[in-house]
């Protein structure tokens, strides 16, 4: 009897483990964690694009179409509500084609979180650009879509989620700046 409570006792721990060891195999994969590329290893718009976005805020504003709905939302307007990125660093991720690690804390509305954002970037010449469709957020949810350029100090484009949809544009500028 004792000795088979201890084989349900290890197989229980072991199963518990697994489901341990997979769980941790699955955060690394969704956030990119310790495969980034060395920026000596980017090409030219690569490393610069990396280097452009370390230790920057995203500062800007963003529209809503579709806005039915929200108007008892606080603050929430059709055209220029505010919003703010807050970027440590972008990474591209070792192995897997043009897909970026952005670490970066969201404020917008009543969200306030920081998450590493895994997102493809895909390049128009020299400018590079977040192109997501359905895409899910840790902590904030799924069906997110955007289309984001970066250029100079700016940056520009759509977003959706959901039902609701609109512009976002801004300026990008050193972290803390106010």
């Amino acid at each position: 009897m004792k000795k088979s409570l201890l084989w349900i006792a290890v197989a229980v721990a072991g199963l518990v483990l697994l489901a341990i060891g997979y769980g941790a195999g699955w955060l690394v994969h969704a956030t990119g964690v310790g495969r980034t590329v060395p920026l000596e290893e980017l090409s030219e718009r690569e490393r610069a694009f990396a280097e452009r976005m370390q230790n920057v805020d995203l500062v800007g504003h963003f529209t809503i179409e579709g806005i039915e709905g929200l108007e008892d939302v606080e603050g929430v307007q059709r055209d220029r509500n505010p919003e703010r990125y807050e970027i440590a660093s972008v990474s591209k991720l070792e192995g897997e084609g043009d897909r970026w690690r952005f670490d970066v804390r969201v404020v917008y509305m009543t969200v306030d979180v920081t998450v590493p954002v895994v997102v493809p970037i895909v390049w128009a010449g020299d400018t590079p650009m977040v192109s997501i469709t359905d895409f899910e957020l840790p902590g904030l949810g799924d069906q997110f879509g955007a289309r984001v350029l970066f250029y100079d100090e700016r940056y520009a484009g759509t977003w959706d989620h959901g039902p609701y949809g609109g512009m976002m544009y801004g300026v990008i500028e050193p972290a803390g700046a106010e």
